[in-house]
């Protein structure tokens, strides 16, 4: 496969919308360095997506350190990053009155702490390429939240918050931040968790890995501090 010489990297790489989007950022010629909290990537993966593509197992982004020596074996292995997409994170479906601290700190070490640290780690890399491209994954549901979203969709906020300020930052400095907002991403995780929906509603990680890797793109290139809707027919 032809590469363009750009590296994206991409965390929570070993989940389902993680999967996808390497498998897609390979189609549109990056090489790809896949970040993933668990041990060992999922079976088939690897094989998958090499040659061009450097898997990274055991990697808690929300621990600071952990995350810079993540980013530095990428670059190690491939001496540049172009692009970041954080798919890293989680979810916990819990009303105000029934939730406690615990589930707050694990909805913002996951869901923020995840994406900040990356960017930290991987900021120098993102100025000094030609095109510095940053792409975090928000949620809809942190624009209107409902009953049980409370926790969750305020750390998704979080997310929107650093996206802006991130492209104000980086502003003068050839990287563009953005974030897409998904509704519901069509998973076997979310299937089973809601089996009464009409899934073909929700919104597919094919279309939503398109949309994030259309923001990387050089014709995206004016585009930065959005939040984009990325709804389905939700």
């Amino acid at each position: 496969m032809k590469t363009s010489g750009r590296v994206v990297v991409i965390t929570g790489g070993f989940g389902a919308l993680g999967q996808m989007v390497a498998a897609a950022a390979l189609g549109h010629g990056f090489s790809v360095a896949v970040l993933g909290h668990t041990a060992e990537p999922p079976a088939g993966l690897t094989e998958k997506l090499e040659p061009n593509a450097l898997l990274l197992g055991g990697v808690d982004l929300a621990d600071e350190v952990a995350a810079m020596t993540a980013i530095g074996a990428v670059m190690s292995h491939f001496g540049r990053i172009d692009a970041l997409l954080n798919i890293a994170g989680g979810f916990r479906w819990i009303k105000i009155e029934d939730s406690h601290s615990a589930d707050f700190e694990f909805l913002f070490r996951m869901n923020v702490q995840t994406t900040a640290n990356a960017v930290r780690a991987a900021l120098p890399a993102l100025k000094a390429s030609p095109a510095g491209r940053i792409v975090n994954v928000g949620a809809l549901a942190a624009e209107k939240a409902t009953a049980g979203m409370g926790p969750y969709a305020a750390s998704k906020a979080a997310v929107h918050r650093l996206t802006e300020a991130l492209a104000e930052e980086l502003k003068d400095a050839g990287v563009t931040v953005n974030a897409v907002l998904p509704s519901i991403i069509d998973t076997a995780q979310n299937r089973a968790d809601m089996p009464e929906a009409d899934f073909s509603r929700w919104v597919t990680p094919a279309d939503l890995a398109e949309v994030m890797l259309f923001l990387t793109s050089e014709k995206a290139r004016a585009v930065t501090g959005a939040l984009i809707t990325v709804r389905g027919r939700v």
